[in-house]
């Protein structure tokens, strides 16, 4: 699963993937600095599998992981091949969620590509361009779909889907506020609109702004946005970050201390961005590891046991769980397992965000 870095030219998004990743992705002050997207894999923070590596002692401890992809800036016309134009806009197609890099902050020594601060013009310039894109895809798709459906009549499904996707993007919204049925959202899930993806904003302020971010009207502005969106917006100072991903634990407390933060933007970005992609995370522990799984919400047990590995799917039996916070209060498994509070589930146990699980298997 992936998630698109995308932005204006010069609003920070290099150095935000800097700081995630600790990976060096070149970042300069001038536009299209980024022209091939770098990729960057991050732990998930979970705080749980430090509190269960307590309890348990393992050998080693193992995160879920994102993967963040740095793509180039957007410009104006770029559905029309202007800047990168359809090179990044199929940058986008392939990742599986957007995070916009939003700048909120005043610099007069970074150029602006439209020369000044307005955070909502700058997100709806790149959706503008996202829905240009989704109307030439969906203008394609409709012509051929409406041929096959004079001797089809499944056809018309799609053609009816198109329709309202196309209504919707000519009056500048995006194709994820579209209501579709299920056999309608079939037909088209081949078409990869760019503004059906799912979608969060960063903040970018400066470190003046960062000490009082609530209540900064250019935040406060690009988080009403958001809400018709149906969107969040994470305020984060990406210098700031970047000089915190350089540092020890301790030195990184202190630092956000200063700034009177609990926790660093960034850690909220990656857990959110997580969330956004429909994700959680069940818990598997004993000496040998604590790791945390990844599945998308919904999953059934089986279909966890899968993640481990495709014998335990298939030879799934039962699932033994307990829930995170009933074990941490119990201290250990052996004091849950007396209370009674380790529960056998079956096939049709939908997983639960959290859940400390051992399968049970014959193949």
């Amino acid at each position: 699963m992936e998630i698109g870095i995308v932005g204006l030219p010069n609003v920070g998004k290099s150095t935000l993937f800097n700081a995630i990743t600790k990976a060096g992705a070149e970042c300069a002050n001038y536009p299209f600095c980024t022209i091939e997207p770098n990729i960057g894999i991050v732990p998930v923070p979970d705080e749980r599998l430090d509190k269960l590596a307590e309890i348990y002692h393992p050998e080693k401890v193992t995160h879920a992981i994102v993967k963040f992809v740095d793509i180039a800036g957007l410009v104006k016309g770029a559905s029309k091949g202007e800047g990168l134009g359809n090179k990044f806009l199929s940058h986008i197609r392939e990742v599986d969620a957007i995070v916009q890099v939003v700048r909120c902050f005043e610099n007069s020594n970074i150029v602006h590509v439209d020369g000044s601060i307005d955070p909502v013009r700058d997100v709806e310039t790149i959706n503008l361009e996202l829905i240009f894109a989704d109307i030439e895809a969906v203008d394609k798709r409709r012509e051929k779909a409406i041929k096959l459906a004079r001797t089809n009549k499944k056809d018309q499904v799609q053609v009816d889907a198109l329709d309202k996707l196309r209504e919707a993007l000519m009056q500048g919204k995006l194709a994820s506020s579209v209501s579709l049925t299920d056999e309608e959202k079939e037909s088209i899930n081949d078409l990869f609109l760019l503004t059906s993806k799912p979608m969060m904003f960063v903040a970018n302020v400066s470190e003046e702004q960062l000490k009082d971010v609530q209540n900064d009207e250019n935040v406060k502005k690009l988080e009403e946005y958001a809400k018709s969106l149906n969107s969040k917006v994470i305020p984060l100072c990406v210098k700031v970050e970047e000089e915190l991903a350089s540092l020890s634990d301790e030195e990184e407390k202190e630092m956000l201390e200063l700034y009177g933060i609990d926790k660093s933007g960034l850690d909220k970005l990656i857990t959110e961005s997580y969330d956004l992609l429909g994700l959680i995370s069940y818990l598997t522990a004993g000496e040998p590891e604590v790791r945390a799984w990844t599945i998308t919400k919904g999953t059934k047990a089986p279909g966890a046991a899968g993640k481990i590995h495709t014998d335990f799917e298939r030879g799934f039996i039962k699932a033994e769980v307990i829930g995170y916070n009933e074990l941490i209060e119990c201290g250990s498994l052996v004091k849950a397992k007396e209370k009674g509070l380790v529960r056998i589930e079956g096939k049709d146990y939908v997983m639960q965000d959290g859940d400390v699980v051992l399968f049970r298997f014959n193949v």
